[in-house]
Order: structure tokens, then C-alpha cells, then sequence
């Protein structure tokens, strides 16, 4: 089935043409080729507002998910809807289906602060209701924000590839641009970053000081994302899905 559906596009070719084209063009092309079945999906993180008014810019109102996973941080709520008023935005908001302090008692996390298993919770309150949403909307294409130059795990990243995990295209617009590409890109638009950016907090997730913390100036923009650990990913973007979660 997979290789059926993948077939009906020249992945090879996209993806050679997508490497000398601007994330605009890459858009451009996905709006017209998926229409009402693309979808994106966005953190409100750091720099999201780029693809945010990238992707609007060509689809006024594509749908994007935004997961709830019950620990977000109160500016990354204030964040979302200052962009969903200036854009316009059609956010479809899917929650956890736990009710955030009772996940806590029974998983046995004593502190609200701290995750002692970081995968778990993860699964459970992130990965869960994305993958519902993706059940769903069962879209024929996802736009990602996710760019290579974030984390090693991104860098042989294809700008257009089949994601057998959600049974759907996934297209990666942004991926060879740099920080400073998506500064120039904000800068010119008057868009803003994230709140938590200016006191520094360059990767944005979950509030619990084990997931996102602030980093020191020169710092990896990822070595705020579990710190201490060997996680990278929340797992949202790899290929396996949540039973895998020893992976992430």
C-alpha cells in the first residue's frame, strides 16, 4: 500500500528540485497539489511564526495541530493567540486525554517540575493525541517545521518523503535554512519569536525544567531540550511510532 501511494509522485525529483528552491515555492507547490488535504502542524515554539506565515501566505486556512499536552508553558498559550489573531490561524487544538495532575500521582512523578521518565510522558500526553489527530484529519500531506541544522538527527532529512508511520506525505519546507534565515525571515515581516526566546530559551516544549530549560549564549539551540539525557527527539517527527518511546 505504501509504495503504491508514494509512487504517484517522483520523490527523487521533488526533493532534487525542492534543494534549489525557497520554502515559499515548496509551500506553493504542496497547497496546489494536496488542497484541503495538506495540514501542518506547529509547537508555537521558538521560531514558529515563520512557517506559520509561510504557510498562510499560501493556504489561509490550512488546518494546524497544536497538541495540549496539559504542561505548556502559560507564555506559549499567550504566543498562540497573538498569532492566531495577527494570521488569522485555523488551530485545531488536540489534548491529552489525562488530566495533567492525576498523570502525575499516578506515574509517580512526585514533582511537577521533573519527569523521572521523561519517554513516558512524552508518549502519553504528546504523542498520543498527535497521532489521533493525524486518525482524524488523515490528511494526504503534513507540513513540518523541522530544519536541519537544528539536531543531528535532521540532517539527512528529505524535503518531501512518505511517512508510512501517519500514512501520509511529509514535507519539510524549511529544512536547509539557517538561525539566521529565519531571523532575516521574521525581521522582514515584523513577526515575532517566542517570549522565552529573549530570556534563553531557543528550543520550546513542555515547562517541567527536565524537558525545556534556558541555555547560555554559545550553547547548542538544542541543549535545552532534556538535558542530562540522550533524548532528542519528542518523537513526533521520527518514523517509528509511540510503543517506541526507549528510542526517542
Amino acid at each position: 500500500m505504501m509504495s503504491q501511494i508514494a509512487d504517484q509522485l517522483d520523490l527523487p525529483s521533488l526533493n532534487e528540485t525542492f534543494e534549489r528552491q525557497d520554502p515559499s515555492q515548496i509551500i506553493a507547490w504542496a497547497a496546489a497539489r494536496f488542497g484541503d488535504d495538506l495540514i501542518m502542524s506547529s509547537s508555537f515554539g521558538a521560531d514558529s511564526a515563520a512557517l506559520l506565515h509561510l504557510a498562510t501566505q499560501a493556504a489561509p486556512r490550512i488546518r494546524i495541530v497544536f497538541v495540549n499536552t496539559g504542561y505548556i508553558f502559560p507564555e506559549t498559550h499567550t504566543f498562540m493567540e497573538q498569532l492566531r489573531q495577527r494570521l488569522n490561524l485555523n488551530v485545531w487544538v488536540y489534548r491529552t486525554t489525562n488530566d495533567p495532575a492525576e498523570y502525575l500521582r499516578r506515574s509517580g512523578e512526585g514533582d511537577p517540575a521533573w519527569r523521572k521518565d521523561i519517554n513516558a510522558c512524552c508518549a502519553a500526553n504528546k504523542i498520543e493525541p498527535f497521532e489521533r489527530a493525524m486518525r482524524e484529519l488523515a490528511p494526504k500531506a503534513w507540513l513540518r517545521g523541522i530544519r536541519r541544522a537544528q539536531a543531528a538527527t535532521r540532517k539527512d532529512r528529505a524535503f518531501i518523503n512518505w511517512h508510512e508511520r501517519y500514512n501520509t506525505f511529509a514535507v519539510s519546507p524549511l529544512l536547509n535554512w539557517t538561525d539566521r534565515d529565519v531571523y532575516l525571515y521574521l525581521k522582514k515581516h515584523d513577526l515575532p519569536y517566542h517570549p522565552l526566546r529573549e530570556i534563553g530559551y531557543s528550543s520550546i516544549g513542555c515547562s517541567p525544567l527536565s524537558c525545556t530549560r534556558a541555555i547560555a549564549a554559545g550553547d547548542d539551540p538544542r541543549s535545552g531540550r532534556w538535558a542530562g539525557t540522550d533524548k532528542i527527539e519528542c518523537g513526533i517527527n521520527v518514523d517509528h511510532n509511540s510503543l517506541d518511546s526507549a528510542n526517542l
